[in-house]
């Protein structure tokens, strides 16, 4: 049962590999190759194959178990499938001779028969004989495979007998062939198939071959199969063949060429190195190993393919080449970068040419090794080459080995080096010749395009030599220059014109009128007109500065660091000790709050809105909420600003809480990641406890542009970060409003803060303004100019080198003490330090006893800023000017500081103040005295200072022996400016006007209860008077109100204010709009007070003890009491601007130019008419009196220049402009000088004497023209970049002498030829293009249709005469055909248009007109070049992209004065149309 399961043994077959073998003598030394012939085919891999077999042998290894005593050898079985798919196995042995090593003599044997005999046998025995390897097995067994021939015995199938066909070793082939017949011989005796194996075929002898095949022919069935066992080449065939005589199922035998299986062969290897080599490839680290590589590999059938052909060796050797080539490119690669960082090692250690300029390469070594930047660019190693060192693996060392600089490569780097510092210092030179140049050409304006300019310095030697980019790089950089310094000066210009700018109403929008009158004032200057090309700048300059009169800060300072405001902080911080004055805590509980400081922090403007909205809702900055009165202090700040962290606690402003507004998604995470870093900013860094608690409020601004659709998703989002930071959400309440922020909720964030505060434990005092518990009995402001040329020192030394300075109060950064013996009592003098932008707000809303008004004599701007503060400065304020220079010289030696200097001192004299100069080279300033006269001035007596203010209640100073302390203003009216509504005389006292204009009782806290019209102003020292509250309101009588509309309504001119006296219990400083002195007033003298007419935070005119009566009948039926002052003759308070003609003047100036071109007589003369019967004016000018300056003043709507005249002004005008246009036309024909320094009869000459009518075109223009077009069509930048000048000269000179000349064997470069061209129609006495077609091609450029726009050029033309037409066809046609190559030239046809127009239509450069057509004449070119084919040929016309091709410039591309539009003034204003003119009010008031 077990013997029929049993597969079928495959078949066996024994083959005998026989050949020549013997003694040296017999076979030469060495064998046929039978041995590896044998090991090849049944080891095929080539690690398994071993080239070498010896047939000397040691008799122990003979007589070893793989020999055993034979001469033949067991090579093992190979199993081979055929192509049916059967297997078979096949026995190889292989008969051999062995030789004794000893006696070189065969070994004996147990068969003692000759080789061939022995060969021959069919039948083979030995027992126990172990398979043969190869030849180190010999001895070593066990350490080989151990396999048995099977059973000791085999029987011969068949012979493979091997013939050697190469040259053999010391050994005839004769006596090779004639042993191999002999031994076929024999072998057919066996009847066994035989094949004959030609060997080594590699090496092979073609007549051997030839031989061997001429044997085989002669013997029947006898094949011959050529093989290599090297190169494995058909020895698997050679078996193959044998077994297929032996079984004749397997079908006759094929045999293949030596040469076409060797191609095969080679073809497999090939491809498996291929494959290897691209794995190998993989590694890139020419640090790993053949072990690490081949482990990773030896599973891959690449490998693996490539191992069996080659083998291990030469798959190391191939490894081993591609890691050299790895680390050899790493060095490449360190040696270029190395070559590369030279330059740069040597522009840091060699960059001085004149140092460098003569040195050899040696000597320049030896000097950088001296430098002590040395170490930094390079790295002395101590073993060299630095290639063949541990320092090429060290990439993060970028230093250079030195001793790569001992090669030829860093030598010529060097050279490069110096020659490169040569070129570049020309460049340089260069550079700044054409810089000069740039700036000796007057009419290059900021703004000028290169365009413009490019053609009148095309013939300068700089530009020639500077690339086009260097060109253009030095004419932005001038434009840059003269650019910003033409906004500079713009700047200075705004400055000087001050007092345009600072009589605007502060609370609203300027008007058009008013910004027509600035632009028309400001057109006049040659500074406005720098600007021309640059309006949008200028324009943006202009609301700039606006928008800085409006908001003056100093972070918003113009003057930036040099802001004034900033430098005095910093020296008085750096000068004076900063004492703790032990500020009482006044707000510790929040009941007792008055101050609320509030940060408000947004995006885009939207804290500036939510800030001007609460002022909106404010009065003076005072808010009513709760029936309490607040003072805010917002500071308002774009969440983007730099200065964020930095404004938000200071010493001067603590806030008490943050109210953060956004209007979006983006504006809601960009507010929640600044108040994180807030709280990080005072968590980590400042460690401040009451930062860290700082309350926020998120408040949501109404969606007026999106209708509230994105509304619920930012309510959702703002909860949610609201809850995320633990603070209130204020949501836009229910209903639709106009404004983005209502009034409820700016109260409910505000109640919030409060509430917040309560909870506070450490509360911070807010910081008291200069009026709140000073300790001061004097305060003087000194205003400076920011920008002005002198230091801070110089100003402040007079108080700084005194011994009596001491600091101010904490968190007044910019005050100082002085301690001064006035008359017979010492004072506390406060010294305020601030710019002229800061002064305003204090002007307007702080008590002052004087001002020291500081100016530089070196510059116009710092008076006019002067001018402007000091006009509207009360005239009861003491005011010293002083004037800064550097010595008493310069008012002797420069005309325009002696000028400022006189003004200076002149409008001291009219308006009877101190004057006094310092001089930064004098001592004498840096004494105190210098102010002595001044500050005793500030007050008559020492009355004055009855009580001191001192302390921490306020305390009211008394006027002794004033007899008006009992009388007080009438209450404000919430109708108009010239109408008074006042209860009854019995009940002024008791009541007050709420915002609504209802009365309620008058409390006795005077600092927490104020009018509506209270502008935060200190009131003047009186009496102070005790006040009963009283308890009943009441309101006025609505038909009181109804009476006095309808009386106004009725006759509004005939309004008019009613002198009254108020009653004796009402306190004075309840009313009271501008802060007048504090000077001493004698018995008799009456305490009036005046508001301020261009006062905008209170346009309120009020009059004590000093009316006009008119209408007493009429005011009394309308329940006015006609109680009448009886102080008529005494001054009125006034401004300074009315009391110096300097002053007034200035501004009447502008009113003249803006309003008016009639006389002064004339133009007043009609205002004193319309304002007859209103009240008496001034002395100097009755227009202009202080009271209602409003209505009659600089700024009165009424006063405007008559129709008439404007409509006479503008007809002369025009009719000068037409006069101008028409001397225009008459221009003079422009001759440039000839470039030439030579005599010519040729050059020069009129064209119609170089043409003939054979020959229409001037010769040397063909020659050009061809000689261009045959070689340099395609030349980049043709016509463009300048030729060499020389050889254009020579190029001339040469054809003056000889008309024939060829321009190709003069080898001069195409560029030379393009410029001598160009040359000749220069030098022609007349344009190509006539100058009396100019004009007309003008013209007709500027018509709209292109098609029309063409056919009147083609037209024009046509004019030309034939001469100069055949000629500017032919340049034409020329510039044509190059255009037509731009993409490789880049000469398109505006480029070629710019580079010819000068040339063909020769302009007078001289003529600042002709720049203005400028464009238009390059324009005309280019459409010549483009429509060439229309102009000339009868071609279609060609559709360009190219706009100043295809329409006409603007006929007038310069506008003087551009079109207002409406003004959008800069953040923090918001944007809003102007306002045309104040419209009348309903009630006729105004």
């Amino acid at each position: 049962m077990m013997a029929k399961n049993k597969e079928p043994r495959p078949p066996s077959y024994a083959i005998s590999v026989v050949g020549l073998s013997g003694t040296e003598k017999d076979k030469g030394n060495c064998g046929v190759g039978k041995s590896c012939l044998c090991n090849r085919f049944v080891r095929s891999k080539a690690d398994e194959y071993y080239p070498e077999h010896t047939s000397v042998l040691s008799t122990i290894d003979f007589g070893g178990r793989v020999v055993n005593n034979d001469h033949f050898l067991y090579w093992g079985d190979v199993t081979q499938s055929g192509e049916d798919g059967t297997e078979c196995k096949i026995h190889v042995i292989e008969q051999t001779e062995f030789i004794d090593d000893q006696t070189f003599l065969p070994h004996r044997s147990t068969n003692l028969q000759p080789y061939i005999k022995r060969a021959a046998a069919s039948k083979l025995q030995s027992a126990e004989k172990l398979m043969y390897i190869c030849t180190d097995q010999l001895g070593l067994e066990q350490d080989f495979e151990q396999k048995q021939m099977p059973e000791g015995k085999l029987n011969v199938d068949g012979f493979l007998l091997c013939i050697d066909v190469s040259q053999g070793c010391n050994r005839k082939f004769d006596d090779q062939l004639r042993f191999v017949n002999n031994l076929y011989i024999q072998l057919t005796k066996s009847k066994k198939p035989i094949i004959i194996a030609a060997t080594k075929c590699d090496e092979c002898v073609d007549h051997y071959l030839r031989e061997v095949q001429g044997f085989a022919s002669n013997k029947k069935n006898l094949l011959v199969v050529e093989t290599s066992a090297r190169f494995n080449v058909n020895v698997e065939t050679c078996f193959t063949a044998l077994i297929q005589m032996m079984d004749k199922t397997r079908g006759k035998p094929k045999i293949i060429p030596y040469l076409d299986a060797y191609k095969t062969q080679r073809q497999l290897v090939v491809t498996a190195t291929d494959k290897f080599e691209k794995l190998v490839q993989t590694v890139r680290d020419y640090h790993a190993t053949w072990k690490t590589v081949s482990n990773k590999l030896k599973n891959h059938p690449d490998y693996e393919e490539y191992i069996n052909l080659e083998g291990t060796k030469k798959a190391r050797n191939t490894f081993s080449k591609h890691i050299e080539q790895l680390k050899q490119e790493h060095i490449r690669k360190r040696r270029e970068e190395y070559i590369n960082t030279l330059p740069r090692a040597f522009n840091t250690l060699l960059s001085n040419l004149e140092e460098i300029e003569h040195l050899n390469w040696l000597e320049a070594l030896k000097l950088m090794e001296k430098r002590s930047d040395f170490q930094l660019c390079f790295v002395v190693l101590e073993k060299t080459p630095w290639d063949e060192t541990d320092n090429i693996d060290k990439v993060n060392d970028r230093r250079i080995p030195f001793d790569l600089l001992n090669t030829l490569e860093a030598e010529k780097v060097y050279q490069n080096h110096v020659q490169h510092l040569i070129s570049e210092k020309r460049r340089v030179e260069m550079k700044d010749k054409f810089k000069n140049t740039l700036e000796k050409i007057q009419f290059i304006s900021p703004g000028q395009p290169w365009e413009e300019v490019m053609c009148f310095v095309m013939e300068d030697e700089a530009f020639k030599y500077i690339t086009e980019v260097d060109s253009k790089e030095v004419y932005s950089r001038h434009q840059r220059e003269i650019g910003e310094k033409a906004k500079e000066e713009f700047q200075e210009m705004l400055f000087e014109h001050s007092e345009l700018f600072y009589d605007l109403d502060l609370n609203a929008t300027p008007s058009s009128d008013k910004m027509n009158e600035i632009h028309a004032v400001l057109s006049e200057e040659p500074r406005y007109k720098a600007l021309q090309k640059l309006a949008p700048d200028r324009q943006s300059l202009l609301l700039k500065h606006i928008g800085f009169v409006y908001h003056p800060t100093k972070e918003t300072c113009l003057s930036g660091q040099n802001c004034m405001d900033i430098k005095v902080e910093q020296l008085l911080a750096n000068s004076l000790l900063q004492l703790d004055h032990g500020r009482l805590n006044l707000y510790h509980d929040s009941a007792n709050i008055d101050k609320v400081n509030i940060f408000i922090l947004g995006k885009d403007g939207l804290a500036q809105e939510l800030a001007n909205e609460i002022r909106t809702q404010s009065t003076d900055d005072e808010y009513a909420l709760d029936g309490k009165i607040y003072e805010l202090d917002l500071r308002p700040v774009d969440a983007k600003s730099p200065y964020l962290l930095s404004q938000l606690w200071t010493s001067a402003f603590k806030p008490h809480g943050c109210f953060c507004v956004f209007n979006s998604i983006e504006s809601l995470n960009f507010i929640g990641e600044c108040i994180g870093k807030i709280r990080v900013e005072a968590s980590q860094i400042r460690r401040d406890k009451y930062m860290a608690n700082l309350p926020f409020t998120l408040i949501l601004a109404n969606q007026r542009d999106s209708v509230s659709k994105n509304l619920p998703i930012l309510r959702h989002q703002g909860q949610q970060l609201a809850n995320k930071l633990q603070c209130p959400f204020v949501d836009v309440p229910a209903g639709t409003y106009p404004r983005k922020f209502n009034e409820t909720q700016i109260k409910q964030a505000l109640r919030g803060v409060l509430e917040a505060v309560k909870h506070n434990f450490d509360v911070v005092s807010p910081v008291p303004t200069i009026k709140d518990l000073s300790e001061a009995d004097l305060r003087i402001v000194m205003c400076a100019m920011c920008g002005d040329p002198f230091s801070v020192d110089l100003i402040l030394s007079p108080f700084l080198d005194s011994h009596s300075c001491s600091a101010a109060q904490a968190g007044q950064n910019n005050s100082l003490m002085l301690d001064k013996i006035i008359g017979e009592k010492r004072r506390r003098i406060q010294i305020t330090i601030l710019s002229y932008h800061s002064s305003i707000g204090v002007r307007k809303d702080e008590l002052v006893h004087g001002y020291i008004l500081v100016y530089s004599a070196k510059r116009k701007a710092s008076m006019g800023m002067l001018r402007a503060f000091l006009s509207e400065v009360q005239d009861t304020i003491p005011v010293q000017l002083v004037a800064v220079t550097d010595s008493q010289a310069d008012f002797f030696e420069n005309e325009a500081i002696k000028e400022l200097m006189t003004e200076g001192e002149h409008i001291a004299t009219e308006i009877t103040a101190k004057f006094t100069a310092l001089y930064s080279l004098s001592q004498y300033h840096r004494q105190t005295e210098v102010f002595t006269l001044f500050f005793k001035s500030t007050h008559t007596s020492e009355d004055v200072f009855v009580q001191s203010p001192r302390g921490s209640t306020p305390v009211y100073n008394d006027y002794p022996d004033s007899e008006d302390d009992t009388e007080a203003p009438p209450p404000y009216s919430p109708i108009g400016d010239n109408v008074r509504l006042l209860p009854t005389p019995s009940d002024r006292s008791k009541y007050r006007l709420d915002l609504e204009g209802n009365e309620y009782p008058v409390h006795s806290t005077p600092l927490n209860c104020h009018d509506h019209e209270r502008s935060h102003k200190v009131p003047p020292p009186i009496k102070p008077k005790p006040i009963v509250p009283k308890t009943n309101v009441k309101k006025l009588d609505p038909n009181l109100l109804k009476t006095i509309e309808a009386g106004i309504g009725k006759n509004p001119r005939k309004q008019y204010r009613i002198p009254l006296a108020p009653p004796e219990d009402l306190d004075q400083s309840d009313n009271y709009a501008e802060p007048i002195d504090t000077i001493f007033k004698h018995k008799g003298f009456t305490d009036d007070i005046y508001a301020d007419p261009d006062d905008s935070q209170n346009s309120i005119i009020k009059i004590r003890n000093s009316f006009v009566i008119n209408n007493a009948q009429g005011d009394e039926e309308n329940g006015f009491s006609d109680r009448i002052s009886k102080s008529h003759g005494e001054r009125r308070p006034s401004k300074y601007k009315y009391r110096s003609k300097t002053l007034f003047s200035k501004a009447k100036s502008y009113y003249r130019r803006t309003h008016s071109d009639a006389s002064d007589d004339e133009a007043f003369t009609t205002s004193k008419t319309k304002r007859k019967g209103r009240h008496r004016g001034s002395e100097e000018d009755p227009l202009l009196s202080p009271v209602e300056t409003w209505k009659g003043g600089i700024d009165n709507p009424a006063i405007t220049s008559d129709q008439e005249l404007d409509e006479k002004k503008m007809k002369k005008k025009i009719h000068k402009v037409k006069e101008d246009k028409k001397q225009k036309k008459k221009t003079k024909t422009f001759n440039p000088p000839t470039r030439r320094n030579w005599e010519s009869n040729y050059f020069g000459m009129p064209l119609q004497d170089l043409v003939t009518p054979e020959k229409p075109i001037p010769l040397f223009v063909e020659k050009c023209v061809e000689f261009i077009e045959e070689t340099g069509l395609c030349t980049e930048g043709i016509y463009r970049v300048s030729g060499n000048k020389t050889d254009q000269d020579n190029i001339q000179k040469q054809f003056d002498q000889d008309h024939n000349i060829n321009l190709e064997s003069m080898e001069v470069t195409v560029n030379a030829v393009a410029g001598a061209l160009k040359a000749f129609f220069a030098d022609l006495p007349d344009p190509l293009i006539p100058y009396s077609l100019h004009p007309e091609l003008v013209e007709a450029s500027k018509i709209i249709g292109k098609t029309e726009r063409l056919h009147e050029l083609k037209e024009i033309v046509k004019k030309f005469h034939p001469v100069n037409y055949n000629v500017f066809k032919y340049v034409i046609t020329h510039l044509n055909r190059i255009s037509q190559q731009s993409r490789i030239n880049l000469m398109t046809a505006d480029n070629l248009s710019i580079c010819f127009w000068p040339t063909l239509m020769r302009p007078d450069f001289e003529n600042k007109e002709f720049l203005s057509t400028t464009k238009i004449h390059q324009s005309v070119i280019e459409t010549f070049i483009q429509q060439c084919q229309f102009f000339f040929y009868n071609g279609e016309i060609v559709e360009t992209s190219n706009s100043v091709a295809s329409q006409p410039p603007p006929s007038n591309t310069v506008q003087l004065v551009e079109p207002m539009v409406p003004l959008q003034l800069p953040p923090p204003l918001q944007p809003q149309l102007i306002q045309p003119q104040l419209q009348a009010d309903s009630l006729g008031i105004l």
